[in-house]
């Protein structure tokens, strides 16, 4: 090979690094078709890649900030291991990593595979012996699975709408059955008016578990973050 040719990584690159210089002129977005989650776009803007749906960001933007703002009411330093149910491109495992120094077993869940791919592909997200990666619907995936976790993250949304069955008593038992005995939980909730009935029985039926339940509205002026401690 010419040395003054550049191999393909070297174009790539190249490449990105235009991209990402003009993507603070205007948005640079690319759309991908999810049999799950409809229209996916991975969108440069202002130097940095962005993963939304139609209507709302999935990852690396406001829903980075919001679950950061969750995380930040956790002691988590007494937290081994994380289940994660909604991947998105990943920010949260980003957020985790570098804003917590967070060293421990990240098992995250995504029933769409067009997702897992982007976030493997787009955002660099790499499983390893710290970081399992599972296709698997998380209402099933709660219900057949038997392994504890110190902090369980529910950021499940299909554009802006988190899905009815998700609010719902079952899907809650399995998912305390699965916390382990000192852990928490996060919950990541849209502020869509008819889940407020909805979501006020989650907060209740957690506090009846004797949960220490702390709710915060508007965070980022959009969702509602609901954190549980064990008493």
């Amino acid at each position: 090979m010419n040395k003054h040719c550049p191999n393909k990584v070297s174009l790539f690159i190249i490449f990105v690094s235009m991209v990402r210089l003009l993507s603070y002129l205007y948005p640079i977005t690319k759309k991908i078709k999810s049999d799950v989650n409809g229209v996916l776009e991975i969108t440069w803007y202002n130097g940095k890649k962005h993963l939304n749906s139609k209507n709302a960001n999935y990852s690396y933007g406001s829903l980075q900030r919001i679950l950061k703002f969750g995380l930040e009411k956790i002691d988590l330093h007494k937290v081994r291991s994380v289940l994660l149910l909604g991947l998105g491109g990943g920010s949260v495992i980003k957020t985790l990593h570098e804003d917590f120094n967070f060293e421990g077993v990240i098992t995250a869940v995504d029933i769409d595979p067009e997702i897992i791919k982007i976030a493997k592909e787009e955002f660099a997200l790499q499983t390893n012996n710290k970081l399992h990666i599972i296709c698997d619907d998380a209402l099933n995936y709660v219900a057949q699975n038997s392994s504890t976790y110190d902090l369980i993250i529910v950021d499940l949304f299909i554009d802006t709408e988190v899905p009815k069955q998700f609010l719902e008593h079952q899907f809650w038992q399995n998912v305390i059955r699965l916390k382990s005995a000192k852990g928490c939980l996060l919950f990541n909730a849209s502020l869509k008016t008819h889940i407020e009935q909805n979501l006020e029985t989650v907060i209740s039926y957690l506090k009846t578990k004797v949960y220490k339940v702390d709710v915060y509205e508007k965070v980022n002026d959009t969702n509602t973050v609901v954190v549980a401690n064990s008493i």
